[in-house]
């Protein structure tokens, strides 16, 4: 990765941060993305159960409070764990890809701007660096989310819970189920616009907090002050976030469904409404995606800070 365009001035934008963009950077960040993602989605599965089946079936799963003891009374408390293995496994391989590669298309696009055109359209390298990584991270991700959200929404005794036959009955239902990357399109749109959204507005939020709130130089805060403003600029962008990828994440949920097979994306949008895709479980949604992404960004802060690196944004 370290042999890329650098601007004809000599500028380099590996080089503005006091630890340079070299390979062993790129790796930590590729780390510290896999273990915020890894370990945020899988704990909170449980949450991810109860939205996801409030999607495929709004009638029968009604709210938050009211799906959790359905599926409680159903299922048993395990029920709640259900997809846990896909879960923890496709998301630490879409960390790993979406913060790594955020950090080094960033650096790709700024070096490929220049240094006037990159102060100048900060936002804009923010979003294609983010939308770059995430189509590559979805890569990963599609075949193992296709996976959870089958485990999640099947009616107990219909489809394996256990991964690894999960898995292997995906593969042998694959007219049914379009494994691998049947859900890639919908994946696309719903992740990236999300994770635009999520790096957009984090960068700003916390440019903001360290323009207006935290005027000093940053290096004069305390660790814990600047993870602090990590998680919330990472909450609050996690909340915009979310309403902005909802109506693609219930899409991607209702494929899912055995009623859907054969179904187009257009046709299931249809049918659906735009009303209910965009609504329903929303509320799920967004206390899951604000806390997560919250706790990601202090995640892989933290791991950042304890290699040595220096956390995310404000400058």
């Amino acid at each position: 990765m370290s042999g890329f365009t650098v601007a004809a001035s000599g500028w380099d934008a590996r080089y503005l941060d006091s630890i340079p963009h070299d390979n062993s950077y790129y790796a930590k960040c590729f780390v510290g993305g896999a273990l915020a993602c890894g370990i945020t989605h899988s704990a909170l599965t449980p949450l991810d159960v109860v939205k996801t089946n409030m999607q495929a079936n709004p009638v029968k799963y009604k709210g938050i409070v009211p799906g959790f003891a359905t599926i409680i009374r159903e299922e048993g408390r395990s029920g709640v764990w259900k997809g846990f293995g896909p879960t923890l496994l496709g998301y630490t391989a879409q960390g790993a890809f979406k913060y790594g590669f955020y950090e080094f298309f960033k650096d790709v696009y700024m070096n490929l701007a220049g240094e006037d055109m990159s102060n100048k359209y900060k936002p804009a390298i923010w979003l294609a660096s983010s939308a770059s990584a995430e189509f590559l991270a979805d890569i990963a991700l599609c075949p193992l989310e296709m996976t959870k959200v089958k485990i999640q929404m099947s009616p107990s005794g219909t489809f394996p819970v256990a991964f690894g036959a999960a898995l292997a009955e995906m593969r042998n239902r694959r007219l049914e189920t379009r494994y691998p990357f049947g859900s890639i399109v919908p994946l696309w749109f719903r992740q990236i616009p999300y994770t635009m959204a999520k790096f957009f507005f984090f960068e700003g939020i916390v440019q903001q907090f360290y323009t207006h709130v935290f005027t000093a130089p940053k290096e004069s805060y305390s660790k814990p002050t600047q993870l602090g403003i990590s998680f919330t600029s990472g909450y609050l962008a996690g909340v915009i976030c979310a309403v902005v990828s909802h109506p693609a994440d219930t899409i991607v949920s209702l494929m899912g469904r055995a009623d859907n097979k054969g179904k187009s994306i257009g046709t299931i949008a249809e049918e659906t409404g735009f009303l209910t895709l965009a609504t329903k479980g929303l509320g799920a949604r967004v206390i899951m995606i604000g806390t997560l992404t919250g706790f990601q960004w202090w995640t892989y802060d933290t791991f950042k800070t304890s290699v040595g690196l220096t956390t995310t944004g404000g400058k």
